[in-house]
């Protein structure tokens, strides 16, 4: 009973910084999901071999486009939670900004198309390179631009050193899918790595915000 109780007070509790949050967890989730479903749909693909972007090339690729262009749209969402839950130190408003770039970028992965491995580039594939590349590079320099504001933070204190590490381990996945690129069967691991770090620190950073925003009223 208690337990239903609890459940039920913090339902009355949700709010719109709430469903910030959720869209936060929910981006995640929908981008493993259509990458595992489109993968296990076509039996040829590797997922330690091949990029993420080649599987919109593949028979279920509109799945995989949905997953991109998702993740895109609800990492926008949940960045404004963020801008109206942290304080603000120097540099914050440049990490936001860095951020719906980066939510930006995803929507663009989405909507163009790598071009095939070996193809000539095509408009709509150098678009999704130039995409794909901001993404990569912008997140890191997010992470650590908003390390600052997070520290100085009490009710964010606790994630400021998983989020320079976070920065960190993202400027070394980046520098180690750009060596690999089109030139090693281990390009597809390195570039999941990279894209897990990613969707890792959204996911912890969108339950911490949910959890803020069920307590801080009954603080």
């Amino acid at each position: 009973m208690r337990v239903l109780f609890n459940l039920s007070t913090n339902i009355r509790k949700l709010n719109v910084h709430s469903a910030l949050a959720f869209a936060g967890m929910a981006g995640p989730v929908v981008l493993i999901v259509t990458d595992i479903v489109a993968s296990s749909a076509n039996p040829g693909y590797s997922l330690v071999r091949d990029s993420i972007s080649s599987l919109a090339l593949t028979k279920l690729g509109w799945v995989q486009t949905i997953g991109f262009l998702a993740i895109g749209l609800l990492v926008e969402i949940f960045t404004a939670g963020l801008l109206y839950n942290i304080r603000t130190r120097r540099a914050f408003h440049l990490s936001i900004t860095c951020l719906v770039i980066v939510g930006f970028g995803m929507l663009l992965l989405g909507a163009f198309r790598t071009d095939p491995v070996g193809a000539p580039d095509t408009a709509e594939g150098i678009i999704h390179h130039i995409a794909a590349t901001a993404v990569f590079w912008l997140f890191p320099i997010a992470s650590l631009l908003i390390a600052p504001s997070i520290k100085n933070d009490p009710y964010w204190q606790n994630v400021y050193k998983y989020t320079i590490i976070t920065g960190i381990l993202g400027f070394i996945l980046v520098i180690m899918v750009a060596i690999l690129e089109n030139t090693s069967s281990w390009f597809g691991l390195a570039e999941r790595l990279l894209v897990a770090n990613m969707i890792i620190w959204v996911e912890v950073m969108a339950f911490k915000l949910l959890y803020l925003s069920l307590t801080r009223d009954s603080s």
